[in-house]
């Protein structure tokens, strides 16, 4: 059981409290110490073909059992075509068959990995493969992947998103247990040699995948932190470390944001003790002057409901409200990382709506940055508020090109779509198909839904400008118009991320409670049509 302690907080007289002092967690000095959840990533390494002579060997089988040549040299003793004939293994995409110490040789295991018809891989399915394999090895190994198909010619890409499935599948977040390895087993990362036709030109294909999936697993860990180690400052300080790659942050606290009326967000984080912040990140990638792109996200680092208080159970997983601002944070380390050829705006807005003598009631008024009034009947609604102000900041300050927003938002977008697709909404036809087509390409989909002004009746106030929810029926959309009353003439695209930034179903590159979803997404929107 943690320890606490009761400590006087000097902001609270100036925030009009009624309390006299705050309980707050002291946390260990160890969990402060810890690493990064990725600290103990497998080692990858390039090498041109060679007849592995230890570890483990991972072969890939096309259609009818066939294996490369490359792949039959380094089973001179035929162990899997005796395996393939005592087994069902069809080959069929991501399906294997293991020879645990095959006889006649030093190796530890030989696995053939079914690639299914060679010539129907995507990239989506060279990631599954590589997931596939960094499933098989999860603890200190030495294994070699032979990248060879019968029939297939595989580019340097291919490999290289071999190569990045591996480590995508390879996050853990298990940076709080004290306790690891306790089978008395090495738990140090596995080595993997993958032997390709070129290693170079793979090499420098992996480094652009490797920035990506960096920054993925930075999104995947700031969806699981629990909230007592990640408050609004704390969220601010992780955007802030991306100054080391070159990203431009300024973080506007409470006064700053009170000065521009930023009434919607404010509302929101009266509520606790822990005041909000607003991180903005500027990425100068492209040519001077030239028009940013904008993404914005919602960043609730718990979200109780406030007064309109959640359900108990479940409650817990509310840490993961900032899937938003996480994917923004995890998209602008990419792209600085990899010096992305365009420019760049990250802006999240980051809160706790809890339940306190001072948090917004339902009935209150609020003002936003944009002088439209809101009525917020419902305090659980809460991420709207907070991009309100932030969408209206970013088209003041910056004149974005073309904004998208991105929030864990609604229940209702799950109803929908369930948990295998983003809701998209947006104001430009142009913007929406490309968004569409990046999330074809990294299996990171988004469903396009409707907007039209018989939804936007649904938000009409008697007693303000708006309110803050639209009845029972069509509850995204109905958030989506909200957000749209904040858009200027911005070419303006909006993700319902509710269903696939957390608890999503797990995949062979997805294997964690925070999927990190958004990051390989606007990475390759921003790749795809902005870069020189």
């Amino acid at each position: 059981m943690a320890d606490w302690r009761i400590t006087l907080d000097p902001t609270l007289r100036r925030r009009n409290f009624h309390h006299i002092g705050r309980i707050s967690p002291i946390a260990p000095v160890a969990s402060r110490e810890r690493t990064a959840s990725m600290s103990s990533l497998p080692t990858i390494a390039f090498t041109k073909f060679a007849e592995p002579k230890r570890g483990s060997v991972v072969v890939l089988a096309g259609d009818g059992r066939s294996i490369g040549d490359r792949a039959a040299s380094s089973d001179p003793q035929q162990v899997l075509t005796r395996a393939f004939g005592i087994s069902d293994f069809n080959a069929g995409l991501a399906t294997l068959v293991d020879v645990l110490a095959p006889a006649g040789g030093k190796l530890d295991r030989i696995v053939a990995l079914g690639v299914g018809k060679p010539a129907e891989l995507d990239e989506y399915a060279w990631f599954r493969l590589g997931g596939t394999i960094g499933s098989q090895f999860r603890k200190a190994a030495d294994v070699t992947v032979i990248v060879d198909v019968r029939d297939r010619d595989i580019s340097a890409e291919e490999a290289a998103s071999l190569a990045g499935g591996i480590l995508l599948r390879a996050y853990s977040f298990d940076k709080y247990k004290t306790k690891k390895g306790t089978d008395g087993k090495d738990d140090s990362a596995p080595r993997f040699t993958m032997m390709v036709a070129k290693p170079a030109a793979v090499k420098k294909a992996f480094a652009s995948i490797e920035t990506t999936i960096a920054g993925v697993a930075l999104a995947r860990d700031l969806v699981n932190e629990p909230a007592n180690m990640l408050g609004p400052r704390e969220f601010g300080e992780k955007a802030k470390e991306l100054e080391k790659l070159g990203v431009e942050v300024r973080i506007l606290d409470e006064k700053a944001m009170r000065k521009l009326g930023m009434g919607a967000l404010l509302g929101v984080a009266q509520g606790s003790v822990r005041p909000p912040c607003m991180a903005v990140m500027q990425w100068r990638g492209g040519r001077k002057g030239e028009a940013p792109v904008a993404f914005v996200g919602k960043g609730v680092v718990f979200d109780t409901g406030g007064n309109s208080i959640k359900p108990a159970s479940g409650m817990e997983d509310m840490r993961g409200d900032v899937g938003g601002a996480a994917a923004v944070v995890g998209a602008m380390h990419a792209l600085a990382a990899r010096k992305a050829r365009a420019n760049v705006v990250g802006i999240i807005g980051c809160v706790e709506n809890m339940v306190d003598g001072n948090a917004q009631r339902p009935g209150d008024i609020v003002t936003s940055m944009s002088g439209q009034t809101i009525e917020v009947l419902n305090t659980d609604a809460e991420g709207r508020l907070v991009l309100a102000d932030a969408m209206w900041y970013c088209q003041q300050e910056f004149k974005p090109k073309v904004m998208i927003d991105l929030a864990t938002l609604t229940g209702a977008i799950i109803v929908a779509l369930g948990q295998h697709y983003a809701g998209l909404f947006s104001n430009d036809d142009g913007l929406a198909d490309q968004l569409i087509a990046a999330g074809r390409a990294t299996r990171e989909r988004v469903w396009r839904m409707p907007l039209g002004p018989e939804y936007d009746k649904l938000i009409d106030s008697k007693n303000a400008d708006m309110k803050n929810i639209g009845g029972r029926y069509g509850g995204a959309i109905s958030a989506a118009q909200f957000l749209q009353r904040f858009v200027k003439d911005t070419p303006w695209a909006h993700l319902d991320i509710a269903g696939t930034a957390m608890g999503a179903p797990s995949t062979e590159i997805s294997p964690s409670w925070a999927t990190g979803f958004g990051v390989r997404l606007l990475d390759r929107f921003v790749r795809d049509n902005f870069e020189a």
